[in-house]
């Protein structure tokens, strides 16, 4: 896999939300399933972006720790505008990388590189967003996260062993629980994460 290549090509965060925001005002959105539910979903997540683009704030012990990384990374992300995991995360990772002068966060869209998501599926699913950690020097992978933080995904598992309610229903309380979580338990595993990629 050619990361410095895929590297070139990725687009910032701020050039993936003008992206989406364009592609909503034409009705429609990223990949191949140009379906009415798909834009639909792309629309709601412009706006879970554009209020956690407001209201995220780092912790304090993050904060501290990305201001002295003396590591540089790039964090190579594949994503897609109608992902609901994807408008919850991505702006906290974007404010991290902001707060780092050693990180460089960019992303390509999940569908436009088939033999990279499949090399970092979740329990055999394209799972999204899914961040990988390059060293800058040389583009070695030092270590991925996602698609979503560990409770999260906890919910979800344990929904789809014993599916006993509605899909809607189910995904309503998965995005009233990062409403409530705030960012904090995604950071606290990014925290964990660059101790273990600064030893890498």
């Amino acid at each position: 896999m050619d990361y410095k290549q895929i590297e070139e090509k990725a687009i910032s965060y701020t050039e993936y939300r003008e992206l989406s925001r364009i592609l909503v005002h034409m009705g429609k959105t990223t990949g191949p399933d140009q379906s009415e539910s798909m834009v639909n979903y792309t629309k709601l997540n412009q706006s879970r972006m554009d209020k956690w683009d407001k209201r995220a704030v780092l912790t304090e012990a993050l904060g501290a720790k990305l201001a002295g990384l003396n590591k540089h990374y790039i964090w190579l992300t594949l994503t897609e505008a109608w992902c609901g995991d994807t408008a919850q995360s991505l702006p906290f990772i974007k404010l991290m990388a902001e707060a780092s002068h050693n990180i460089e966060f960019c992303l390509v869209l999940r569908d436009d590189y088939p033999e990279l998501i499949n090399q970092y599926l979740t329990d055999g699913a394209k799972s999204i967003p899914k961040l990988i950690c390059l060293d800058a020097e040389n583009f070695e992978v030092l270590g991925t996260w996602g698609p979503r933080p560990e409770p999260a995904q906890k919910m979800l598992k344990e929904y789809k062993a014993n599916p006993n309610k509605a899909q809607a229903e189910f995904y309503q309380e998965m995005h009233l629980w990062y409403a409530k979580d705030k960012g904090i338990t995604l950071q606290e595993e990014f925290l964990n994460l660059l101790n273990n990629w600064e030893k890498s």
